[in-house]
């Protein structure tokens, strides 16, 4: 019987381009493959011993003859290739409406309204790479106070802000009040708290982010596995990419391995459920500022830590490692790469050498989760219980 199932989510580790990639304007891109390629190889052995290497058409990895679990990819049915979609669909739904974009900047009544609600004037108002823009602003808003407001290709309105020019707490009220302005026809999934420290020249943002989600559309696997008492524990920046809905306990985390401290601390709890961690950093720190290099490393430390993870587990706990969407580091621009993401499953209940193929939706994943902890599920996806189970 399975008591526990940890859905560990590798943030952007994509694996290659989705048949409909080119719509969203993406062309040949395979987060894992292409940074390999461009690094010289990827050395993730403990990955590659579940299955890493046997998911058709992954490049860098090599397969191997009897891998420890089951293997796969998943395509992703709904329309968009961002965070929040692609945990949405994680849980079970799917989001057939893309979430509302502003390449061009917000609105000039929306930014009046803001402005007039936070009493400052805003810098940016644009999409731009979070570092760049603070190369770029960060300055200006050190002498004026004002806060550097700006978007991406994904649905998001983010506010930076130096801590010692706004602290955190001003910060965080002006996000609220971005989230009751971004709603109806201008709702976005996300308002972003982007905090950061230094001075010109040497700015870093700091971990003290924080999201301000829409509610998702429907019920989800999460809250299913709630009102069934079972614990539902969000590492990292799930407990906002939900906006707290179905999650019992949360932790937010500063780092990778961070998240991998947390996970393995409720691993060693006295918990039933679902333990869903996001490991933010492949994406923010490395697939965005488009750092193969960096990136590699990220993976590979976080590869030499999965002995650790899979020593803490019981006998009946299984763990899914995947994505929520790709983030090519090798691509142009700065934004999320729309890709299948992997799916690598390992517990002592599962069966070895077990090739999943190709699955139709992310909601697989939910489908399973629910097939294994035996709860309803949302509707959505075709569970892969029965090919992984001894």
């Amino acid at each position: 019987m399975i008591n526990r199932v940890v859905l560990f989510i590798m943030d952007s580790v994509g694996i290659g381009a989705l048949p409909d990639s080119e719509n969203f304007g993406d062309v040949g891109v395979n987060t894992l493959g292409n940074i390999a390629t461009a690094t010289g190889g990827l050395n993730l052995p403990n990955l590659q011993k579940i299955g890493l290497g046997n998911i058709d058409g992954i490049m860098g990895i090599d397969p191997i003859a009897n891998p420890l679990g089951a293997f796969g990819k998943a395509m992703e049915i709904s329309n968009g290739k961002d965070t929040t979609i692609g945990h949405w669909e994680l849980v079970g739904l799917h989001v057939k409406k893309p979430l509302r974009t502003y390449p061009d900047g917000f609105p000039k009544d929306i930014m009046d309204a803001f402005e007039a609600k936070i009493g400052r004037k805003t810098l940016g108002n644009k999409a731009a790479s979070g570092t760049v823009i603070l190369d770029e602003l960060g300055k200006e808003h050190m002498e004026t106070g004002f806060p550097i407001v700006y978007t991406s290709a994904d649905s998001v309105f983010q506010i930076a802000a130096h801590e010692e020019i706004i602290p955190l707490d001003e910060l965080y009220k002006m996000c609220q009040i971005a989230r009751d302005l971004m709603m109806g026809d201008h709702a976005v999934a996300r308002i972003i708290a982007r905090p950061f420290v230094g001075q010109p020249d040497s700015f870093s943002r700091t971990s003290n982010r924080r999201d301000y989600s829409l509610d998702p559309f429907g019920e989800t696997l999460l809250d299913i596995a709630k009102n069934k008492g079972l614990d539902v524990v969000g590492i990292g920046k799930i407990e906002d990419i939900f906006n707290g809905k179905g999650i019992t306990e949360a932790v937010h985390t500063k780092d990778n391995m961070d998240g991998i401290d947390q996970t393995i601390n409720f691993l060693n709890s006295d918990n039933k459920g679902i333990i869903f961690t996001n490991l933010v950093d492949f994406d923010a720190k490395y697939g965005h500022r488009r750092d193969p290099q960096g990136y590699r490393m990220a993976l590979e430390e976080m590869d030499s830590r999965i002995p650790e993870i899979l020593n803490c587990m019981k006998s009946g706990d299984i763990i899914i490692f995947t994505a929520d969407h790709g983030n090519d580091p090798t691509y142009k621009g700065s934004d999320h790469t729309r890709e299948y993401i992997p799916i690598v499953i390992y517990g002592s209940s599962i069966k070895s050498n077990t090739n999943l193929g190709i699955r139709k939706s992310f909601a697989d994943i939910a489908k399973t989760i629910s097939d294994l902890l035996e709860i309803p599920d949302t509707g959505n996806g075709d569970s892969f219980k029965n090919l992984i189970i001894k």
